[in-house]
């Protein structure tokens, strides 16, 4: 296990002293001598390497990290700006914020003690989660292991955030439904559905992606900028000052899921598999943008926008829009290789029974 947890490190260690020295502390156990970037990336390669068992079910707390990397580089933080994450997980987000900034800025002193103790703020209600997140925050010289946390074990959801922040990054838990476990009167456990009754969000509702979506953009700054995972879905958006028109003029679309096919272990998402999007997001001149589509010249064009006239007109609103053509239902001589498809069909069984044996744990604690 060792061996493969040091292929996950060798893909974030560059310098080969590092990983000599990563050797040197497996082989005399001397874990106190080595950098904090390389315990941390020791530690980040052990929680992959846990996610990627999904008998465990230990991914669902995990974000790819090529996408995490991705969704950073289009929120584009600065120095001194204040990052948030409602949902932390194993501290994902915050972690490639903190190599984003090492990596585009110089920081002085000022900012690096920012950096350390100022920049970041969350909320991981699962307390095994939380732990193993202040641990990888730790390893990586982010807040004192002895000094009050920058993640908090209370649910984001239950106030308006006491303060707003410049960046917000996300994935929020899957599932339609809030629902909390109480006892009743004949000491029987009992489930209901349960809403946030905020003044702040503009809809009533135990929708749990929604809340978070509202709670998200309470958190925001006026000149904030979030990036939010949904099902089959990222999210990006500005936040403005209140006015009375609609401020959305239009949505910007990549489309990567039409023909493109990643497993875990045959072919997993790799970052430069989403430099195309990233270069034509542009994160810091959006009014730069020019879409790849078009309907006479290029068809396959992965990049386009909708306007909001469009997207209003839609039934119900769907934001869902496909405009690609998926060769698989039209070309039956160019379907995935065989390896590929198996692989595809494993991985949806297992995450498929995974999530029954989720459901079998809640009820059996349900009953007990």
């Amino acid at each position: 296990m060792l061996g493969q947890i040091f292929t996950k490190a060798q893909n974030k260690i560059q310098d080969p002293s590092k990983l000599s020295r990563i050797v040197e502390m497996v082989d005399s156990t001397q874990w106190g001598t080595l950098d904090s970037d390389v315990k941390g990336d020791i530690y980040e390669g052990i929680l992959e390497k846990n996610a990627e068992d999904t008998k465990s079910g230990a991914g669902q707390y995990f974000t790819p990290r090529a996408l995490i990397a991705a969704m950073v580089e289009c929120i584009a933080p600065e120095p001194c700006q204040s990052v948030g994450e409602p949902a932390c997980g194993t501290a994902g987000f915050f972690l490639a914020v903190y190599d984003y900034l090492i990596k585009h800025h110089q920081l002085d002193r000022a900012q690096k003690a920012f950096l350390k103790n100022n920049t970041f703020h969350g909320n991981e209600i699962v307390a095994g989660t939380r732990r193993l997140c202040l641990m990888n925050l730790f390893l990586h010289n982010i807040g004192e292991i002895d000094g009050e946390s920058c993640v908090s074990s209370t649910d984001a959801l239950i106030a308006q955030p006491s303060q707003t922040l410049d960046r917000v990054l996300a994935n929020p838990p899957f599932g339609k439904k809030s629902s909390m476990t109480f006892t009743n009167e004949e000491g029987e456990q009992e489930k209901d559905e349960l809403t946030y009754n905020r003044q702040d969000f503009w809809a009533t509702t135990s929708n749990k992606q929604l809340n978070f979506l509202q709670h998200i953009r309470s958190l925001l700054k006026t000149t904030g900028r979030a990036a939010v995972v949904l099902p089959d879905n990222v999210l990006f958006f500005d936040n403005r000052a209140a006015a009375k028109g609609i401020a959305t003029k239009e949505v910007w679309y990549y489309d990567y899921r039409t023909n493109i096919h990643h497993t875990l272990k045959r072919s997993p998402l790799r970052l430069e598999n989403l430099r195309e999007f990233i270069d034509c997001y542009r994160p810091n001149s959006g009014h730069k943008r020019k879409p790849t589509w078009d309907a006479g010249t290029n068809p396959d064009g992965r990049w386009r926008k909708y306007t909001y006239e469009e997207l209003a007109a839609r039934d119900k609103t769907s934001l869902d829009l496909f405009w690609l053509k998926d060769d698989t239902l039209t070309d039956l001589d160019n379907l995935p290789e065989p390896d590929v498809l198996a692989d595809e069909i494993i991985d949806n069984i297992e995450a498929g029974l995974n999530s029954f044996r989720i459901v079998a744990g809640r009820l059996f604690r349900t009953k007990a």
